[in-house]
């Protein structure tokens, strides 16, 4: 990179910094920013951001995904930071972060959700097959529900459910159906 020459990454990191001293200028979060090491991932397909703790440096690293940078608005983008600023609170205060209440608390005071949104479609949707139950979940990768479905339930009702190859619209609601899809489709898996 020459002089005066930016990449979207170097944007991303920027906003990113700016904004986290923002909210921390205008919430009680105690934060200490020197702690908190910055970074992109340009693998991730469904995770907008990441906070990892190194508890032995005591350095909390947010990672942040350029394809979500690339995808959403700032303000949604934004959000993204302001979740995985939480975190880095959290191991920073407590060295263990996760979803529970102390988290939920936070995250509201800083208008960011429990989970930020997936910015990619996923691959598989698992649908209830009960009448009177409207459950369902995505999955973006053939984790053991989405390949086995018949040793699992519904999230909800308990009831049997059914996979969804979205890209196909090829359904399956045993091992030996996901076995049949995937070798129908070949190339389209």
């Amino acid at each position: 990179m020459s002089d005066g020459e930016y990449t979207i990454d170097d944007e991303l990191l920027a906003r990113a910094r700016i904004h986290a001293r923002e909210v921390i200028d205008e919430s009680d979060l105690e934060i200490d920013l020197e702690s908190i090491e910055w970074a992109v991932s340009t693998r991730a397909k469904r995770r907008a951001g990441a906070c990892r703790w190194d508890g032995d440096r005591g350095v909390a690293t947010i990672v942040l995904t350029r394809r979500a940078y690339e995808r959403y608005d700032w303000s949604a983008f934004a959000v993204v930071v302001r979740h995985e600023l939480v975190h880095a609170w959290e191991f920073q205060q407590f060295g263990e972060s996760g979803h529970g209440p102390r988290f939920r608390e936070r995250a509201a005071e800083l208008e960011a959700p429990r989970h930020c949104h997936s910015f990619t479609e996923p691959r598989y949707v698992l649908c209830c097959l009960e009448a009177d139950c409207d459950w369902r979940a995505d999955r973006h990768r053939a984790s053991a529900p989405v390949r086995s479905p018949e040793r699992y339930r519904c999230g909800v009702c308990g009831g049997t459910y059914a996979v969804e190859h979205v890209d196909s619209g090829r359904t399956w609601t045993t091992a030996s159906g996901y076995g049949g899809a995937k070798s129908a489709l070949g190339e389209r898996w």
